[in-house]
């Protein structure tokens, strides 16, 4: 296939019969039996009646379509594939150009938060030698990057995108950050750009004991107690990464005829398996977790968003050697737990590291400040270092 290098503006405007649409399908739900037993099932009913209400009686799409407008947003067609960005410049004449990815069952949308303080620190109080190009893309086959036209989008493919938008940009250095399937795709981008990427700051590290023995040696009692939830959320909750990367599209029919089923869907990780702190919680809010719904609702894009599990898993075993670009690691107390001996036998150059007492799975949402700061405090040394 052939590249299209040019860069076009974007807009997003939802058509009014797509919205009418949605809200007949939410005035006639075909409710399950409910059930007993909680969250141990998945969301409970009570908490999803709570959603669709709020959808049709509160919600207002229009609002939050404006709100995503205000940032310039583009399109360009690249590897074949449509790639959608955010492209917010700072007004600080030497700020840092950043990539930040997103996750599923998130969207770009999870960076809202952090994009003015990022791109703009002193009109927030900040430091403006500290400032930012901010780069926010979809995913190819999530929101307006999708679908993808074909199959092989795995991390290492999408990596190599992202590292040719930021060639088309102009930008020749530049650091890289992602969440979920971004902090995938984030150290890929280091191994294809690795003259280009100054760091790669991630808030997971998906790396896992490798059966050799000698490999817990030294391990301490938190590191024990973190693979104690590793394993029980490969028990319990890792339902939608196993259906997601062996039949996507059974899934996608489902999720794409019904409103509801999407947000249950998306919900069960939005709201961390019903296990979220309060404050975790009480920040994500039911606009905010029904924006992102929307942004897959109105592209359509449940099946073509769950095929990166599935590229992933199927990718193959060419060689893929340890990470060198510098990299940092943010941990969330509410976030899945990364173990640092492990990480960094997979990154060998793991030059940061933090751990937090609050925070969850989306920090850009749930503990912006404490994002900020540390992609702040990472990038600032690693630009002294480039």
């Amino acid at each position: 296939m052939t590249n299209n290098a040019q860069i076009l503006p974007f807009r997003i405007e939802i058509p009014q019969t797509d919205l009418d649409d949605l809200q007949a399908r939410l005035e006639r739900v075909r409710w399950p039996t409910e059930q007993p037993g909680g969250w141990t099932y998945g969301p409970t009913q009570q908490l999803v009646r709570e959603l669709v209400d709020h959808w049709l009686l509160k919600y207002n799409w229009r609002a939050h379509e404006a709100r995503l407008n205000e940032y310039p947003q583009f399109t360009s067609t690249i590897d074949g594939t449509t790639v959608h960005f955010l492209h917010v410049r700072s007004p600080e004449p030497e700020a840092q150009p950043l990539l930040l990815i997103h996750g599923w069952p998130g969207s770009f949308a999870e960076y809202l938060d952090v994009i003015g303080p990022l791109t703009d620190p002193r009109r927030y109080g900040g430091d403006p030698a500290l400032a930012f190009d901010l780069v926010i893309p979809s995913i190819p086959g999530f929101a307006f990057s999708g679908p993808t036209p074909d199959t092989g989008w795995h991390s290492g493919r999408i990596a190599g995108a992202f590292a040719e938008l930021m060639k088309r940009l102009g930008y020749e250095r530049y650091g890289v950050a992602g969440n979920d399937a971004g902090a995938i795709i984030a150290p890929e981008v280091g191994r294809v750009a690795p003259e280009q990427v100054i760091g790669v700051h991630v808030t997971q590290v998906f790396s896992f004991p490798s059966g050799d023995p000698a490999e817990f040696a030294g391990l301490e009692a938190e590191d024990y107690r973190r693979l104690g939830e590793m394993e029980r959320f490969a028990n319990e909750h890792s339902a939608f990464n196993k259906i997601q990367s062996t039949r996507p599209n059974a899934l996608a029919y489902g999720l794409t005829d019904s409103p509801v089923g999407q947000l249950a869907w998306n919900l069960d990780l939005l709201r961390g398996f019903g296990e979220q702190a309060p404050e975790v919680q009480a920040s994500l809010s039911f606009d905010w977790i029904l924006t992102n719904v929307m942004i897959y609702w109105v592209t359509g894009t449940a099946g073509s968003s769950a095929r990166i599990y599935y590229e992933d898993t199927h990718r193959g075993q060419e060689d893929r050697p340890p990470t060198t670009v510098p990299m940092g690691v943010a941990v969330f107390a509410g976030d899945f737990q990364s173990i640092r001996k492990f990480a960094e036998r997979d990154h060998h150059n793991l030059v940061h590291w933090s751990e937090f007492d609050r925070g969850g799975h989306f920090a850009g949402t749930d503990a912006p400040d404490l994002l900020l700061d540390d992609i702040r405090q990472f990038f600032a040394t690693e630009r002294k270092n480039s």
